[in-house]
């Protein structure tokens, strides 16, 4: 459980770090060029904070696997990953319209792969979080 757990953060990190390339990716300068200033930042700032959030929660199951596994605070982080992750997941189907991605090849790979990246996320908080 450990080592899957450890594979989780590598994954969370990657995750993170993959942040960095969204706003050249989605051409956000030109897509977002017609709202407000603030709305604006708020996306920016927004996204920063959940690739921040997403890198310290991979780091932390990567340096403190061991203690997420065997406390009764880290079960209880593990937790709440958990329903970050569960959160996310659900969203891939029901916050996202299937028309981004259905009959299109290489966004309906994403949507797909997300959904596994997603759905092991989950599966191993939540056994974390119930291991003794």
């Amino acid at each position: 459980m450990e080592s899957l757990l450890k594979i989780a953060g590598v994954l969370m990190i990657g995750l993170a770090l993959a942040h960095a390339v969204f706003p050249r990716y989605f051409k956000w300068k030109e897509e977002l060029r017609s709202i407000t200033l603030l709305t604006r930042q708020v996306h920016y700032i927004h996204t920063f904070f959940i690739a921040l959030t997403v890198f310290l929660m991979g780091v932390l199951c990567v340096i403190r696997a061991s203690e997420l596994l065997t406390t009764s605070l880290g079960r209880e982080l593990c937790l709440g990953m958990f329903v970050f992750w569960f959160s996310r997941l659900l969203v891939q189907f029901f916050g996202y319209s299937s028309s981004l991605w259905r009959g299109k090849t290489f966004e309906t790979f994403v949507h797909v792969g997300f959904s596994i990246l997603w759905a092991f996320l989950t599966l191993v908080l939540a056994l974390a979080a119930l291991s003794r």
